[in-house]
């Protein structure tokens, strides 16, 4: 135990003076890296640290932790090796591995009603926009001040449209990058009026306003459903609190009027 702990210490020293170049390391082993990194990893940090977060240097983080966390458990089992140790260890090692990349996609989950009531009012500007832009403009425009979790994902559509790509496929790309309510379908409306003549553009905007209207009240309509449902929760728990303290008082008095009539 003492020469695990020792090497602990070596191996902390090691990497605070940067006798090893741990980032020259990792940018040199870049592809072996990014075989590592989840499809969808890139997607989740920006998600949670906006578009301008250098994913490179998270995700080597995440490496160093999982590598350092991976040689202290090598020098266990050189001094105490058994089948079980090594099980153990490989699952801490996966553990460490893998806890940001779970934080990042809980944090994304638990975002998602978040991102399902930002969705209509960023459509809501793009139907403002369209009015004086066509749908490629309008959307390019946007990018500024649209919520901060779809930069990325907008200028990637962008992107591929000004390349030449007319088909649907930027837009539906970009759904499939957030799924949530109605995603796909306001995404194929949008797509629609892009592609639309110019005689039908007001009809086919007012097609593309009614959804957004319809889209924003399902939002506001979720949205005070669950403020009404955690009212009613703490209503809930103020009554079994009260409930239970006042049944604690009662057995507490019964049980004093009983030892002084003994």
């Amino acid at each position: 135990m003492e020469l695990i702990i020792i090497s602990a210490i070596v191996l902390f020293v090691v990497l605070q003076t940067k006798m090893v170049d741990t980032d020259e390391l990792f940018d040199s082993n870049g592809k072996l890296m990014s075989m590592l990194k989840e499809k969808d990893y890139e997607f989740f940090a920006m998600a949670k640290y906006g578009g301008d977060v250098d994913i490179n240097a998270l995700f080597n983080k995440r490496i160093k932790n999982a590598g350092i966390v991976l040689i202290i458990v090598v020098i266990f089992l050189i001094f105490n090796f058994t089948v079980i140790n090594l099980v153990i260890g490989a699952l801490i090692v996966g553990l460490v591995f893998k806890s940001d990349y779970m934080n990042l996609k809980s944090y994304h989950k638990k975002n998602l009603q978040h991102i399902d009531q930002l969705l209509p009012y960023y459509l809501k500007s793009i139907e403002i926009l369209a009015q004086h832009y066509t749908i490629p403009v309008a959307i390019s425009k946007s990018i500024n001040t649209a919520p901060e979790v779809f930069k990325s994902g907008l200028r990637r559509m962008i992107e591929k449209i000004d390349s030449g790509d007319s088909s649907i496929n930027p837009y539906m790309d970009f759904a499939k990058e957030f799924p949530v309510r109605d995603s796909m379908r306001m995404m194929r409306l949008l797509y629609r009026l892009s592609i639309g003549a110019q005689e039908n553009k007001q009809e086919q905007l007012l097609t593309f306003s009614k959804s957004v209207s319809s889209l924003q009240n399902k939002s506001r309509e979720k949205m005070y459903q669950g403020r009404l449902k955690k009212m009613e929760n703490k209503t809930l728990i103020m009554l079994v609190a009260t409930g239970g303290g006042t049944m604690v008082v009662i057995l507490v008095a019964m049980m004093m009027l009983m030892l002084s009539g003994s």
